[in-house]
């Protein structure tokens, strides 16, 4: 028996409990969970934003040591430190066959598997595929990447998904180039990230967005050369920051359709838009054809920082090891399992950075 923080249905409450937990099979990977990150997109799953099968362990951004190992998996061992990979690509559907591995059509079917079983032999689903709020779990073998050398395990559960994301919306969506101004809105772990990864890309000007006037500081150790409180004259504020231009890119990293707005208003006349937040469908954009064709403005999408953990996490571990990039620096809470509800509701109130269930 493991304990872990379980979904009963989509809107109930969490509940920390006794799961078991059975022996690796072909193919797949215990792990014994160092730390799991509280990300907004595990909220979303527990209302209802996103849909996942139910009753469910969420958690999907984690690292952990490999307990075991089932038949055929030989790229990893026992001992091994691992960084969770929750959208594992198949190689063969059509995004994968273009090279687009973060669109792949079957990254999350490992979702509706049962993969424990509660003390009363209730089925459990392993939430975007890991099931990381847990002691211990079990996943396919591809689901678990090694630990570069040289990043400390509990810091690199943050890995599995704020910093892909961060990283891979300026690198990979925007294409920040050296000396671009950017605007990131939303501080939480993942634009904490996101202005990190603009840092690192050589921006000029780094404007953080926040509605809470508290995560300035952490703000501006991320990156941020400007801090603005949202309000209705963000997009006004940002301009007037940046010679009446606006920003060469802006990363929205909240979900919600006013702030997708704001960050394209803020935007300059052929400029880069990425959204990074996860919306509900109630959320509606909306845009006048004759200022498309005026701004001439790019809007993107950003699924999983456009990102192929293979190729990113090595990149990313060189700028941790040269002090580039600060893994500590995106976590404002250490809790525990019992500490998960309480994370969500500073998350619902706009406060801190990441939370770390630290095992």
């Amino acid at each position: 028996m493991i304990r872990a923080a379980v979904l009963p249905a989509v809107g109930s409450p969490l509940e920390i409990t006794g799961i078991e937990l059975p022996e690796p099979g072909p193919g797949q990977v215990r792990i014994r969970l160092a730390a799991a990150g509280v990300c907004h997109s595990d909220l979303s799953l527990s209302n209802g934003t996103m849909r996942v099968p139910v009753p469910a362990v969420l958690g999907h951004e984690g690292a952990g040591t490999v307990v075991s190992v089932g038949e055929g998996v030989t790229h990893v061992a026992p001992g091994d430190g691992v960084v969770l990979n929750w959208a594992p690509s198949c190689g063969t559907c059509h995004p994968c066959t273009l090279g687009e591995v973060w669109l792949c059509v079957n990254a999350l079917a490992g979702s509706a598997n049962v993969y424990a079983r509660t003390e009363d032999g209730t089925e459990l689903h392993p939430g975007l595929n890991v099931a990381a709020f847990a002691e211990e779990t079990v996943v396919a073998a591809n689901c678990a990447l090694p630990v570069p050398d040289g990043v400390p395990l509990t810091d690199a559960a943050l890995l599995g998904c704020a910093v892909l994301t961060g990283w891979g919306a300026v690198h990979h969506s925007a294409r920040v180039r050296e000396g671009e101004t950017v605007a990131v809105f939303g501080v939480g772990g993942v634009g904490l990230a996101t202005l990190q990864a603009a840092r690192i890309a050589g921006a000029s000007t780094i404007v953080a967005v926040d509605v809470s006037p508290e995560k300035e500081a952490l703000a501006r150790a991320a990156g941020a050369t400007e801090y603005v409180v949202a309000s209705d004259a963000t997009a006004k504020d940002i301009r007037k920051l940046t010679g009446g231009h606006g920003v060469d890119v802006s990363v929205e990293c909240v979900g919600r359709a006013a702030t997708i707005r704001a960050a394209w208003d803020a935007t300059r006349r052929g400029g880069r838009t990425t959204v990074v937040g996860i919306g509900g469908k109630e959320q509606q954009v909306t845009f006048h054809a004759l200022e498309i064709f005026h701004w001439g403005r790019t809007l993107s999408g950003c699924v999983y920082g456009n990102s192929d953990p293979a190729k990113d996490l090595p990149v990313l571990a060189e700028h941790i090891r040269a002090g580039r990039l600060d893994l500590s620096a995106l976590v404002t809470e250490r809790i525990t399992l019992e500490g998960i509800p309480g994370a969500f509701d500073n998350m619902l109130a706009g406060k801190g950075g990441r939370a770390l269930v630290v095992f």
